[in-house]
């Protein structure tokens, strides 16, 4: 049995950096419209991914499933300038960062500080770090 090179498909050749930003309480669809604009003007954010507790259009479960769910925080906001629609309680926040060395790391790194420091008023966590997969993975090929 040979073993083959490593696959082509490379993601620049390095893994970039990623910001975890985990809060201590959900975010509102308000704070969490204004720290999406405040994020969004920093240089060489490459993605911005959140995840937290979802807000399904329709029950899912129970007496009342199938009916609407009106939450008041499933909304549409306005991220400078495009509606995004709004279908979590936002609870994490991955930050992808494309930057060239560590002095641009710090530099940004404190650029989000000071969002998050404005915006979430009941503390976060925040981690550099990978947290989400930049290559293809053996399921990957599996399911091709």
């Amino acid at each position: 049995m040979s073993v083959s090179e490593n696959p082509t498909v490379d993601y620049a050749g390095v893994p970039l950096p990623e910001v975890q930003i985990i809060t201590n309480r959900l975010l509102s669809a308000e704070t969490t419209e204004k720290l999406l604009n405040d994020l969004d003007v920093i240089p060489n954010i490459r993605q911005i991914n959140m995840t937290g507790e979802s807000l399904p259009k329709t029950i899912n479960s129970g007496p009342g499933k199938g009916l609407a769910n009106d939450h008041t925080e499933r909304r549409i906001i306005n991220v400078r300038g495009r509606e995004v629609e709004l279908r979590y309680l936002v609870g994490a926040f991955y930050i992808e960062l494309e930057v060239d060395d560590d002095e641009m790391l710090e530099m940004r790194l404190d650029q989000i500080k000071a969002a998050c420091n404005k915006h979430i008023e009941h503390g976060y966590n925040l981690q550099v770090g990978r947290y989400s997969k930049y290559k293809p993975t053996l399921h990957d090929y599996r399911s091709a």
